[in-house]
């Protein structure tokens, strides 16, 4: 009898590949480890049960649980999931183990995307949206890199302390080997204190992220902000939870050049903290900076509506330092929660 029942070979053949290396047994090739190492004997388990029996253990222990309320806020939040969001994403069309994140995308799963985009540009007002970034805090990290790209020569980027301090630690982290310089704006009375940006920002800054609502949940009044960053030739970038985009100011609303957040409001549980889906939108002027890919619409041979991967970093190994971000849309598949969730919920 085969000693592993698992491994897919017969007696004979396990002899002969012995026989091959040049021992005696399977128990030879663990020579070189002490026995006092090697387990002996058959291991502690215990025999198996029924399905039915394993089902009621699952609910004794679920009936242990005590279901209390999250506070832990601060941008990742329990919301109510309508059911056509985990029937949708959870079919089997939508569900592989292949990364869809290549010019060979299936049509369905590239329509997902655009609708994705489509929805983005519609909450943030800004017309160019990609599909998608790998949560928010990586969003405003591409946001900034975008802006030194755009303003070649630049070496330094703000952030405003009432900015999530997670995003700001991936900031730090992201630019810690590249020489850029992170200022950090304070606050005042738990807002951007406005007399402090305008003097932090010089001749060297690309770029000025700031959030509202902010960390501490409170709306922040940027009217004139990225006015005054854009006459001193310095981009702007605000962060946003999206569901508040549907009662307060988007982005394009304050004039910003870029917009960023996590969408995990829209239809994403919390899930121990993960996966987000990062969205960003820019200024048509930014299209070519922006990181990752672009799914636009086209027409086939035959005239049918067709899409493509308009954008896509391709040139990785070319740009090297200076290429964008490739986490992109290996997250087609939150990205397509939300644009089942946006589409139910509607307008």
């Amino acid at each position: 009898m085969n000693r592993f029942p698992y491994l897919p070979h017969t007696d004979q053949q396990i002899a002969a590949m012995l026989s091959v290396v040049g021992v005696g047994s399977i128990d030879d090739l663990f020579a070189e480890v002490p026995r006092s190492l090697r387990e002996t004997g058959e291991a502690e388990i215990p025999e198996g049960v029924s399905e039915i029996e394993v089902y009621r253990e699952f609910a004794r222990i679920a009936a242990l649980d005590r279901r209390l309320v999250s506070f832990l806020g601060a941008g990742c939040y329990d919301h109510l999931i309508p059911s056509t969001v985990p029937y949708l994403s959870g079919r089997s069309e939508f569900l592989t183990a292949y990364t869809p994140y290549q010019a060979e995308v299936s049509q369905g799963v590239l329509q997902a995307m655009f609708e994705f985009q489509t929805m983005i540009r519609m909450i943030t007002g800004l017309p160019v949206p990609n599909a998608s970034l790998y949560d928010g805090a990586t969003a405003a990290a591409e946001a900034c890199a975008m802006t030194l790209q755009a303003k070649r020569g630049s070496a330094a980027v703000a952030v405003a302390a009432t900015v999530h301090p997670y995003t700001r630690d991936v900031i730090r982290t992201y630019f810690s080997d590249l020489g850029t310089e992170i200022v950090e704006i304070p606050e005042r009375d738990g807002e951007t204190d406005r007399a402090a940006l305008e003097s932090a920002v010089g001749p060297e800054t690309a770029g000025v992220l700031i959030q509202t609502p902010n960390v501490y949940g409170i709306v922040e009044n940027l009217a004139g902000v990225c006015a005054m960053l854009r006459r001193r030739g310095v981009l702007s970038i605000i962060s946003s939870n999206p569901l508040s985009l549907g009662v307060l100011k988007n982005q394009a609303g304050w004039g910003a050049d870029i917009g960023v957040g996590d969408a995990q409001p829209f239809g994403l549980p919390p899930s121990y903290g993960g996966p987000g889906v990062g969205y960003i939108a820019a200024a048509e002027a930014l299209m070519r900076k922006m990181p990752g890919r672009i799914v636009g619409e086209s027409v086939d041979a035959a005239g049918n509506r067709a899409f493509v991967l308009t954008l896509q970093t391709r040139e990785q190994h070319i740009k090297r330092e200076r290429a964008t971000s490739t986490i992109c849309t290996n997250q087609a598949l939150a990205a397509l929660s939300v644009a089942v969730y946006l589409s139910t919920v509607g307008r």
